[in-house]
Formats: structure tokens, sequence, C-alpha cells
């Protein structure tokens, strides 16, 4: 039987990247976007869902499919406020955690970072760390988080300061050895294909999936 899958935060870098590789994957029947703006010339196969994410529950009776794909991120850059980056980077993922087991998706992931600790002094990595714990107290089935290092690719926003920052990373990329390894950049490519093949093999034991598990699976498909 063919699937629907959502994805939320396909306008994004992963996100965009997860689009194209569902868009030509047979399995799938219908992909269902939910976003603010409309993303132009995609196939029938493609549903979107246009408005404020902050009040997803709005798309309550839309929001149904077999999986749900989370790739919904700012930056404090781009968001300064911090109310609004928690609304965003914390709100959104756990409110469509709660969505999906409302309307009982058995599969849901959500890319998150590396850090993410609610414990964490740092608010970035407190937030991530809260979203993940809520997320998975609404205990669906087969829940994946991923946590990547930095993630590099071709944006359609510039990101000036990351940019230098991947630009540094690259360079002394060679030092990364041994426990190390886990900083070395990710391609958002390699986390979709993760993504996409976690969805397709619930079976996988691990639920946090670090940045170096994401490179492996992704490798070993």
């Amino acid at each position: 039987m063919k699937k629907t899958a959502i994805i939320l935060g396909a306008t994004g870098l992963t996100g965009h990247v997860l689009l194209e590789k569902l868009l030509k994957d047979d399995r799938y029947e219908t992909i269902k976007l939910f976003s603010r703006t409309k993303i132009e010339g995609l196939p029938n196969k493609v549903k979107q869902f246009i408005g404020n994410l902050l009040e997803l529950d709005q798309f309550k009776a839309d929001f149904t499919a077999d999986e749900v794909y989370c790739c919904i991120g700012t930056t404090a850059k781009k968001t300064p406020n911090k109310t609004l980056y928690k609304q965003i980077d914390y709100g959104i993922p756990v409110t469509a955690a709660k969505l999906s087991k409302e309307n009982n998706i058995p599969t849901f992931l959500v890319v998150s970072a590396m850090g993410a600790n609610k414990k964490s002094s740092v608010f970035y990595n407190k937030t991530k760390g809260e979203m993940e714990h809520d997320v998975l107290q609404q205990n669906i089935k087969h829940t994946f988080i991923l946590r990547p290092s930095l993630i590099g690719g071709k944006r359609n926003e510039r990101r000036p300061l990351e940019k230098i920052g991947l630009v540094v990373v690259k360079i002394i990329q060679p030092l990364f050895i041994g426990s190390l390894k886990k900083y070395k950049i990710i391609h958002a490519e390699t986390i979709a294909q993760a993504m996409i093949h976690l969805a397709n093999n619930t079976s996988h034991t691990e639920v946090i999936i670090t940045s170096n598990d994401i490179k492996n699976i992704a490798k070993n498909i």
C-alpha cells in the first residue's frame, strides 16, 4: 500500500532535500506540506497547507499520514527574540508530535541538534533538549530523533556567520578523529536519506540518532 508523508520545514535546507527525495520515491503516493509559504511548481502528488505553524492545531483535520518528518528550525540571528525562538524550535515539533499521537500516526521523525540537553545552561541546547523530551512523552510507536552536527549544503537564505563556521570546520576536519568525528560537517542529503530509511525500517532500535549514526545509516543503505 502506498504511503502518505507529512513534511514540516520543506522550505529549509534539509526539508527541501527530503521533499525532492520523497517525490522520486514510489512508496509515497501523497506528500503533505505544512508551511507559511507556498512552494511553486510541485506535482499533484504534493498537497500544500499554508498558514501559521505556530497555530498548527488549526490543521488537525488534515494532519493525517503514515509518517511525519519534522525539519523545523531557526537561528538566533534570524529569530533574536527568545520567546519566538522557543515557539518555533520547541513549540512546532511538540505540537506536531501531539497531533501525530491524536491522529494515530505511527512514525514521527524530528531533526534536533548535537548537544541537545534539557538541563543545559545554553538556551539553544536547552530548547532542543526540552523539545526532545516532550516529543518522547507522546509515546508515538516509532519515534526517531536525529542529532546532526553542523549541516552543510546550499541554502536559499543567507547565513554569513554559519557559512564562516562551515569554512572553518572544513579546514580543520582532518583533525576530527576518534571521539571528535561526531563534530564533522554532515550534509542535508545524508540526513534526508537516513530519515527516509528509518521511516521505512522502523525496527531500528535506537531512538536518539547521533551525527555519526546518521552518516552510517545513510552510507549503508
